[in-house]
């Protein structure tokens, strides 16, 4: 059985809503939804975990987060900041990140087992991390875990979600949709991607070389992002990479809209009053 990793996208977390210490709780002692993803990432046998984050943010994460998640696993840290770029590269005038790729490629020197990847501020259920741990601890290869559209839509407002074409098992293509919806017309058990991707480390060979490609090919240099699904996308087209869905009924929780902040909670007090937390 392999030792895997947990790596956590946090380097926006927080600049929506004012700072991280404004980040509304959602759990009845005042934790936030990362605090949940890491207890069911430790429950599923993950034990470390690597926070991307920005070097501005350092301080008030390990006050806010940090702190107690070390009490689960082992935790790092790695910055993704603007000007980490391969060397003879360099734009001026950008100050947005560069993408959940380029984010990846960051915990290059932190990460040497097989890991997961997740957004920081998105609550993917227990059952999520059993499927993608167990894959990777058997030593699997690249693996998403899908969503069905239906549980992963708010009531307050459209979506934007990848939407999965999967064959036998199999992601042929990941379609990003924006102002999905239940009444978009897709199929509410369509497969979705919330980036929860499983890979192994030779990933960052690959991240590499695409990201020079992208940087080459850049054409706006402000805005343009360096996105995981495209990745994933070549590696299917270019060489045809096997890469697993794992299918999973969990219902995604986020905070989309700020209105959304009141049915996360009542959702997340009702698994902790199921037993589903404890000790935390």
């Amino acid at each position: 059985m392999e030792n895997i990793s947990l790596v956590v996208m946090a380097a926006g977390m927080g600049s929506r809503f004012g700072g991280l210490k404004q980040l509304a709780p959602v759990g009845p002692n005042g934790e936030i939804i990362l605090d949940f993803s890491i207890y069911d990432a430790a429950a599923a046998g993950f034990g470390k975990t690597v926070f991307i984050i920005k070097k501005a943010i350092e301080k008030d994460f390990r006050e806010v987060v940090g702190k107690r998640i070390e009490k689960l696993l082992d935790v790092d840290y790695v910055f993704q900041e603007v000007d980490a770029l391969p060397e003879g590269y360099s734009f001026e005038g950008r100050e947005k990140p560069w993408g959940t790729g380029h984010a990846i490629l960051c915990a290059r020197e932190k990460v040497s087992t097989p890991f997961a990847v997740i957004n920081a501020d998105d609550f993917y259920g227990r059952g999520a991390f059993e499927a993608i741990g167990t894959h990777l601890k058997n030593g699997g290869g690249t693996a998403m875990v899908g969503y069905k559209l239906g549980n992963t839509l708010t009531e307050n407002g459209t979506v934007a979600r990848g939407v999965c074409d999967v064959e036998n098992g199999l992601l042929k293509s990941v379609t990003e949709h924006t102002s999905l919806d239940k009444n978009c017309g897709f199929p509410m058990d369509s497969i979705v991607s919330m980036n929860l991707w499983g890979f192994k480390p030779t990933i960052f060979d690959e991240l590499d070389k695409q990201f020079k490609v992208f940087l080459d090919n850049v054409t706006d240099t402000v805005k343009q992002e360096f996105f995981i699904p495209s990745v994933v996308d070549n590696m299917i087209k270019n060489y045809g990479e096997k890469v697993n869905v794992l299918p999973t009924d969990e219902r995604w929780y986020g905070v989309t809209y700020k209105e959304d902040t009141e049915s996360v909670r009542a959702a997340i007090a009702k698994l902790v009053a199921d037993g589903m937390y404890k000790g935390m």
